[in-house]
């Protein structure tokens, strides 16, 4: 790709940022690919933020419901992804905290009921143990898998029954 003026990367810029929600940790990569140098990438960042182009909590909060409604991601998972962006926990641990516990079981739930019933397992123990390894790879914590996992047991009447797992 040839390089960039600064203010052909600006407009390219507004006009991606017009388009879908971008993070300045993006808008930062783009820049530096582009050879745009630091100061003209000062100026170019201040534009954006001033003018709303980008605003990180903005884009955080859709992040978030993004990968935990469509992707079917956990909490940790979605940290992970945000620390890769560049986005600070104190731009998202306000918005995990309104988040309510039901809203994760309401993904998990599913995920949970559709793996159990396709992992190959020797007895449910086994099961519970490779469903539990796979939802925590989907970011999830221990609690909200238990809880879906003992509903799962609850509602199989004892298909599931080891009450010291």
């Amino acid at each position: 790709m040839k390089e960039m003026n600064e203010q052909q990367a600006l407009a390219r810029l507004c006009t991606l940022c017009s388009q879908a929600e971008h993070c300045t940790g993006e808008a930062i990569d783009k820049l530096q690919r582009w050879g745009i140098e630091g100061e003209a990438q000062d100026r170019i960042l201040a534009y954006l933020l001033r003018e709303r182009y980008i605003d990180d909590s903005r884009y955080c909060r859709f992040f978030i419901h993004d990968k935990l409604c469509y992707n079917g991601w956990g909490r940790r998972k979605i940290e992970q992804a945000l620390y890769a962006k560049k986005i600070g926990k104190d731009i998202s641990n306000p918005l995990f905290e309104e988040l309510e516990t039901a809203q994760y079981l309401e993904v998990l739930r599913p995920l949970i009921n559709q793996k159990w019933k396709t992992v190959k397992a020797r007895d449910d123990y086994e099961r519970a143990t490779k469903v539990i390894r796979f939802a925590m790879g989907r970011g999830f914590s221990y609690d909200q898998i238990r809880t879906c996992i003992d509903e799962l047991s609850d509602e199989d009447h004892g298909e599931y029954s080891d009450p010291h797992f």
